[in-house]
């Protein structure tokens, strides 16, 4: 029989490695062709700046739950770049359906960088949201947050708590963008289970639309 795993009390998840991703995240969106880009290019990156900031020098460690102004700008920072990377796949997609003058390695490009955006920002949204943040569900026994990772289903192979940081999160959204359903952790709760399925949706969009008809148009 399982065992849930016991809360863990007094852990942190620094928000470096996030941070980072969000960087990365943001020189893709920058990259891409301004056709795909709603209003002027700097804007996204700067409001992400303006947000992350506070972030960073409030409470860069999460040792402690974050305050309801903090635990808002977190979830607006990754809603701004949700909706940035929804909007240039749409912007994508009028482009190749409604011109027929579209070029193939600028398409192809395109695709990869919005796959990868939104990679991330799927892994944004999990660890952020997952037991209700990084602080609290170090608090929360393993059944009662919104993904079980098998670590946490197999105490007679991992007898410590384990806790999943943020690449961890990172590789459920890699997985379930190229495999278009769960593979590692299994989503428990009605918004990862919703989440996970706009993220296949997209990226299924992605691959199979975008990037085959980028290959069929390319010399």
């Amino acid at each position: 029989m399982t065992v849930p795993s016991p809360p863990r009390i007094g852990a942190h998840e620094p928000r470096w490695p996030a941070a980072l991703a969000l960087l990365v995240a943001m020189a893709l969106y920058l990259a891409l062709p301004q056709t795909l880009i709603l209003g002027p290019r700097w804007l996204l990156p700067v409001l992400e700046g303006l947000l992350v900031i506070p972030l960073l020098i409030s409470n860069p460690d999460r040792n402690e739950p974050d305050t309801a102004l903090l635990r808002t700008i977190s979830v607006l920072l990754i809603a701004f770049v949700s909706a940035a990377n929804l909007s240039a796949l749409g912007l994508l997609l009028h482009d190749m359906l409604n011109s027929a003058d579209v070029e193939g390695t600028s398409l192809i490009f395109s695709a990869v960088a919005l796959w990868w955006t939104s990679v991330i920002v799927f892994a944004l949204w999990y660890w952020e949201l997952d037991g209700g943040g990084p602080a609290p569900r170090h608090e929360l026994a393993a059944y009662k947050r919104d993904f079980l990772f098998p670590q946490q289903a197999a105490p007679e192979v991992f007898p410590t708590v384990w806790m999943p940081s943020f690449f961890d999160y990172l590789y459920v959204s890699f997985t379930n963008s190229t495999a278009f359903s769960p593979t590692d952790a299994m989503p428990l709760t009605t918004r990862s289970k919703a989440l996970m399925m706009l993220q296949s949706g997209s990226a299924l969009v992605t691959i199979v639309m975008v990037a085959s008809r980028a290959i069929n148009i390319l010399p």
